[in-house]
């Protein structure tokens, strides 16, 4: 087949995507397609007839995880045509070459349905869910309000924009430690904690950078778990426990930060019971392909779905490919499956 990895972009995940977009190339090309890895962003300057039949190695100079957040403006000055344009120059003529795209992206303009719809308007085949799931998992208020609909445990927060708003709400909140992100980031970029007041004016302040719409929501003291969910089934569960700290962004992709285990040392009873949650926040959220599931269990054991990840990270250190290992899927059959049930999609449309 001829495969388009879309990884890059301009969010504040970009550094997380281009080592995703890395690994998916290296396995599909071991699986034997013939494969373009491209930066969404920063595009393709080359000449684009028979670009599936070149000789290269795409992944080159590709990079690594960095422990802060990439400098976007530095990649911005990079593009030689409209630096606000997030398309980049011959990405959309080589993705309608592809006989399908898969989606490396990670946070806004990627994981938020705007890429989605674009490619369904242009009748170009796409890995994951589809644009409506996709926005509605990408923005964590209107999640945690389907979440409360559907009788899904969630950590209790609210919502907040706008410089008045803010101030009243900091002011009413009174549950400590708490935890301050951004309402449409991911892999905790923008995610503060705040065990008082004056930490949590901090944060808000930090959240507001990024973002004009932040969540404010009650820390919940226990153990951090994953679970993984393809074609609506839930894989094992895996916890996470950092050495230091709590899962911030360092912690997820730097080796050697966290313990991971999988599946993680829970009872029968509350392994079944996590994965149907887990499922049922799939079906919630209109989700199809694959998708991952954020939980926190505090000390009594009651567990609380966080958020929905529609374009989960596919790094060396990333949580899928683990809980897929634990049921003998290895990394290259993971990346096929996730083309196998994608294109299913398209069947009879």
């Amino acid at each position: 087949m001829q495969i388009v990895v879309l990884a890059g972009g301009i969010s504040t995940e970009r550094d997380v995507s281009l080592v995703t977009g890395t690994m998916i190339y290296r396995a599909l090309k071991n699986k034997g397609h013939n494969v373009v890895l491209l930066d969404v962003y920063l595009g393709y300057e080359g000449e684009i007839e028979n670009i599936f039949e070149l000789d290269k190695d795409w992944s080159k100079g590709f990079g690594a995880i960095s422990e802060i957040d990439p400098d976007i403006n530095a990649v911005k000055a990079l593009r030689k045509d409209d630096p606000e344009c997030v398309i980049g120059p011959n990405v959309i003529d080589i993705c309608k070459e592809a006989d399908i795209v898969f989606l490396a992206l990670h946070g806004r303009n990627g994981e938020d349905g705007k890429i989605q719809a674009m490619f369904d308007l242009l009748d170009i085949k796409y890995t994951g869910t589809d644009y409506l799931s996709s926005a509605l998992a990408m923005d964590k208020a209107v999640s945690k309000e389907l979440f409360i609909k559907d009788g899904i445990p969630t950590a209790k927060g609210i919502t907040v924009s706008g410089e008045e708003e803010s101030r009243a709400a900091v002011k009413e909140w009174n549950t400590f430690p708490c935890i301050v992100k951004v309402n449409c980031g991911g892999s905790s970029v923008g995610v503060y904690k705040a065990d008082n007041r004056d930490e949590l004016n901090a944060a808000v302040k930090k959240a507001f950078a990024f973002e004009k719409r932040i969540i404010i929501e009650q820390y919940i003291d226990g153990r951090e778990f994953s679970i993984g969910v393809i074609d609506g089934k839930a894989l094992p569960i895996i916890e996470i426990a950092p050495k230091v700290g709590f899962y911030d962004y360092k912690n997820k992709y730097q080796a050697g930060s966290t313990v991971d285990t999988c599946p993680a040392e829970l009872d029968a009873d509350t392994t079944a019971k996590m994965q149907s949650c887990a499922e049922a926040v799939f079906r919630t959220l209109r989700l199809c392909t694959y998708a991952r599931m954020d939980f926190r269990m505090d000390r009594e054991g009651r567990f609380y779905c966080l958020e929905a990840n529609t374009l989960p990270g596919m790094t060396p250190t990333s949580l899928i490919p683990q809980e897929a290992a634990a049921v003998g899927v290895g990394f290259d059959e993971l990346c096929q499956k996730i083309i196998d049930i994608s294109l299913d999609k398209y069947k009879g449309v």
